[in-house]
């Protein structure tokens, strides 16, 4: 599950670049993208209007499972199921009913959980085994991100691994080490701010691979597939 306290933090760009970086991988990816009436994974993945069921019809038993399942254009290798455009209704035992349905389509699912602590984060909570958290180097999504921690930790999600994301050449937060501590949590990667990133989300279609946010989201990748990749932050 990939999880964030603050809205605004990047956090469907980066589930959907993630996940097409873990494709490109080899991987059969399934992002699942829970922020109900806040839809957006299908314009940053490149599959708007592809999308004729979404996850409420899953629910509510109007179609079946794989038919709410879209491949990403942008990112081959990449599924979506995508978050409906208002209501919606996201419970613990559904979801985790679905996951387990669905793993055995896809080597990996990612949980794309609405911001803070609600019903899509309970019950993403319930399904997930590993989880992710993004915040942004400054003190509100820090606080707000131990407090998202916190209750992963407490949900029995023994790995949970930071994303530090948008990260510029000057930060409220200047010490990296500050925001880790504050979160509580190992950290997995650093993503520097990119406007090239947030162009390819509002155009849906792949960063260009010589972009330095491309090369961070690739090495979390690798490092999620137990690949020994370096942290380094310029």
């Amino acid at each position: 599950m990939i999880a964030s306290g603050k809205g605004g933090t990047g956090k469907s760009t980066l589930a959907v670049h993630l996940g097409g970086r873990l494709a490109a991988l080899g991987q059969r990816v399934l992002l699942v993208e829970l922020d109900s009436g806040l839809r957006s994974v299908d314009l940053i993945a490149g599959a708007c209007g592809r999308t004729v069921y979404d996850l409420e019809d899953i629910f509510c038993g109007r179609c079946e499972a794989d038919k709410a399942v879209v491949e990403s254009p942008a990112f081959p290798g990449l599924f979506l199921i995508s978050a409906p455009y208002s209501g919606g209704e996201i419970r613990p035992e559904r979801l985790r009913r679905l996951t387990e349905r669905m793993a055995d389509s896809f080597d990996l699912i990612l949980l794309d959980t609405a911001a803070g602590l609600g019903d899509a984060f309970l019950s993403a909570c319930a399904a997930a085994d590993r989880a992710l958290v993004v915040v942004q180097p400054d003190p509100v999504t820090c606080r707000d991100g131990r407090i998202v921690a916190d209750s992963l930790f407490d949900a029995g999600i023994a790995e949970v691994r930071l994303i530090l994301n948008r990260v510029a050449g000057v930060n409220p937060i200047r010490d990296l080490d500050e925001c880790i501590d504050t979160v509580g949590a190992q950290l997995i990667g650093v993503v520097p701010e990119s406007a090239a990133l947030a162009a390819a989300a509002a155009a849906g279609r792949p960063l260009d691979g010589r972009e330095s946010a491309a090369a961070a989201i690739s090495n979390i990748a690798r490092r999620l597939t137990g690949e020994q990749v370096p942290l380094t932050i310029r």
